[in-house]
């Protein structure tokens, strides 16, 4: 059996590196996806790889990019080989369409766009009978994501979203630890960016997408995989700091976004509470993303600095960093590339890994979604995000709705 192709709808940073008009100033200079399929098509898990954006002018610089973070600095990948649309030098907003129907049925795609455009490309790819990785959040929407679980029952593909610190082994250790230590009494999280990545998500950030959705998605999908058949959201409270993202793009926008979440247990009367905020205005720092969390249970407690893992570079004209190989190892190691154990590499990797399993009859789609961030196993997460979303415009909290004792959300109820 011929491995599947696999078609990535973008070619911004998470893919290639690449900022709206030069490569970002981040930690994923050599982006993560390209990379990625290109190590797993060496191996033989993939066939063609395609990149499509909607800028043909980009491509070039793209390629260019692509060819010294990638070809020169590793044997054997070789990133001439990756095919990209549109056409040079062509714009095309609709590529995306035409791309997904040029793929076979039992191919890849991997939505990697600004986020709220996911909702109608997944849909597309899973019509097509494309198996489907999306980053995070999936979607914006509670109607959005039952349209998606709808949609790829009926196809029969695997739909799985991108949350790569489930792949962390701290973070997967913590939440097996957590789980041991009895009912939830409170959850803390905080992740930022700095302000000048707002520059790279300047054509969508707080137009069509906030630093909620971008951010807090991470520790949301944390908390919910580890109150899995426990416990359910019940409320959520959102506020909002603002001025210095406006300063910087000339519009409104929110800077920080927190999100108070009530939780009831399922089968104990013992509420709970939690709290995620996300920033997109943090100053330049040893590190370029704040990450940390703190979990109080009835058993104990735990704390994750995702951030600082005790491992510091100093380098002359950069200044101390902290480093984490953890998530992407691009540093190569006698010219090979050695990442393949990092999260960032693993969150793409097991999807691959489990459409060869479906494609091989080894595993069933159901078995998948117990055991993968698929989205059917992940509707409590984007009802949090929705809900923040609502309580942030309305000015109150918003209630999540179920439907009896059952914890998939079935919709909202927003308070007076």
């Amino acid at each position: 059996m011929s491995p599947p192709n696999v078609l990535v709808l973008g070619t911004g940073e998470y893919v290639t590196g690449m900022g709206p008009d030069a490569p970002v100033d981040s930690d994923k200079g050599a982006g993560v996806i390209a990379l990625v399929l290109l190590d797993l098509a060496r191996q033989g898990q993939l066939g063609e790889i395609t990149l499509c954006g909607r800028d043909g002018a980009r491509l070039p610089a793209i390629r260019q990019h692509l060819a010294e973070q990638i070809t020169a600095r590793y044997a054997g990948l070789d990133a001439s080989s990756l095919r990209t649309l549109p056409a040079d030098g062509a714009r095309d907003e609709d590529m995306w369409r035409s791309a997904i129907a040029a793929m076979t049925p039992g191919d890849l795609v991997m939505v990697v766009t600004p986020d709220h455009l996911h909702a109608e490309m997944t849909l597309a790819a899973i019509e097509a009978g494309l198996h489907t990785l999306v980053v995070k959040p999936l979607v914006h929407r509670l109607d959005e994501h039952q349209a998606i679980i709808a949609a790829a029952a009926r196809s029969g593909v695997l739909v799985m979203v991108e949350q790569h610190k489930r792949f962390d082994p701290i973070y997967s250790d913590a939440r097996a630890r957590m789980r041991t230590l009895g009912p939830l009494g409170f959850f803390s999280a905080y992740m930022s960016q700095p302000l000048k990545q707002l520059r790279t998500f300047q054509r969508w950030a707080g137009i069509q997408s906030d630093i909620s959705y971008y951010l807090n998605a991470h520790h949301i999908d944390l908390l919910c995989w580890m109150m899995a058949g426990r416990g359910r959201p019940e409320r959520v409270t959102a506020s909002r700091a603002a001025g210095l993202g406006a300063q910087q793009l000339g519009r409104p926008i929110e800077d920080t976004i927190t999100l108070l979440v009530d939780w009831t247990h399922c089968d104990i009367d013992a509420p709970a509470t939690s709290v995620f905020t996300a920033s997109w205005t943090a100053p330049e720092a040893e590190v370029h993303s704040q990450q940390r969390f703190f979990c109080l249970c009835h058993g104990g407690e735990v704390r994750v600095d995702q951030a600082h893992r005790g491992y510091e570079l100093a380098r002359t004209g950069i200044g101390l960093r902290s480093l984490n190989p953890l998530y992407m190892r691009y540093e190569p190691q006698d010219g090979e590339f050695v990442g393949q154990s990092g999260y960032g590499y693993r969150g793409i990797a097991v999807f691959v890994e489990a459409v060869a399993e479906l494609r091989a009859r080894t595993q069933t789609l159901a078995s998948l979604n117990q055991r993968l961030p698929t989205a059917c196993s992940t509707l409590q997460n984007t009802a949090i995000l929705e809900a923040g979303r609502r309580s942030l415009d309305t000015d109150k909290p918003v209630v999540i709705r179920y439907n009896g004792d059952t914890v998939a959300p079935i919709g909202f109820l927003e308070t007076k």
